[in-house]
């Protein structure tokens, strides 16, 4: 029986919770953690098995799996305190690895295993492959409703008003790295790419406001000397959360399912 340690119980966590507890026979839930302790606590008392609400070191040392379910700035400690216990850690808010790339060696010294779910988006499988034989270009275009984008830095900075809109809108193009800073909330998937791909660096971010849009959606399009993949996926909001995909929480039940299971299907 495989227990996973939860650190953020907001509406990820929430739905890895109640997946654990209702889909999975072979894993349970070791204990939850959350900046906002009331929140955890409400979360625990939800569910059958009632885990404990500890602090970040009581978790790591409960669980065989520590997953990040909280915040870009929360990666370092969490990934951190798991390393140092030589504890498996899945990171959900994947751009807070882009800022620490000696983490990677630091598992591998360990002994460890940093697992990333492909989140919301598809094609990493294809990209993971490509990358073998060459890649010339990663470019991800993010098309988001105006409430996705609500109080991102970059939206602040530029002072631009998400209300005066009308149209679909390209409002930013760089590399990860910016797309980073200035939407820390929105484009995990674009450091999911460059992690499998060609770096923070050389994988290209178009985010675009669409007023008429209820949905996310992402459209990757990678090209090499295997040919072109072209990937598009319109995902739904999580229902508590605008600025995360439904489609990422799905994809990070159905890893902790491979991760305790003994099939393992793609790249």
């Amino acid at each position: 029986m495989m227990k996973v340690g939860i650190v953020g119980c907001g509406a990820i966590g929430t739905i890895l919770a109640r997946a654990i507890e209702d889909e999975m026979d072979n894993v349970c839930l070791g204990a939850l953690n959350d900046i906002v302790a009331r929140r955890a606590e409400l979360l625990s008392a939800s569910l059958k098995s009632r885990p404990p609400v500890l602090n970040l070191d009581g978790l790591v040392g409960r669980s065989d799996l520590v997953v990040e379910c909280a915040c870009k700035d929360s990666v370092g400690d969490v990934v951190s305190a798991a390393l140092d216990k030589k504890k498996d850690v899945l990171v959900m808010s994947v751009s807070g690895l882009i800022d620490y790339p000696d983490i990677f060696e630091f598992a591998r010294e360990k002994g460890c295993v940093i697992y990333v779910p492909s989140g919301a988006i598809a094609g990493i499988d294809g990209l993971k492959a490509a990358k073998s034989d060459g890649i010339a270009s990663v470019v991800l275009t993010t098309t988001k409703p105006k409430e996705g984008l609500a109080g991102a830095p970059y939206i602040a900075r530029n002072k631009i008003d998400l209300s005066a809109i009308r149209k679909k809108t390209l409002i930013f193009e760089g590399d990860v790295f910016a797309a980073i800073r200035g939407f820390p909330g929105n484009v995990n998937v674009s450091a999911t790419l460059a992690l499998a791909g060609i770096g923070p660096g050389k994988t290209r971010v178009r985010i675009v406001v669409d007023p008429e849009s209820r949905t996310n959606c992402h459209e990757v399009k990678i090209t090499g000397d295997f040919g072109e993949i072209t990937a598009r996926t319109k995902n739904v909001p999580c229902p508590d959360n605008p600025k995360t995909s439904y489609l990422a929480a799905l994809s990070l039940v159905a890893k902790i399912k491979d991760i305790a299971g003994n099939v393992n299907v793609g790249t």
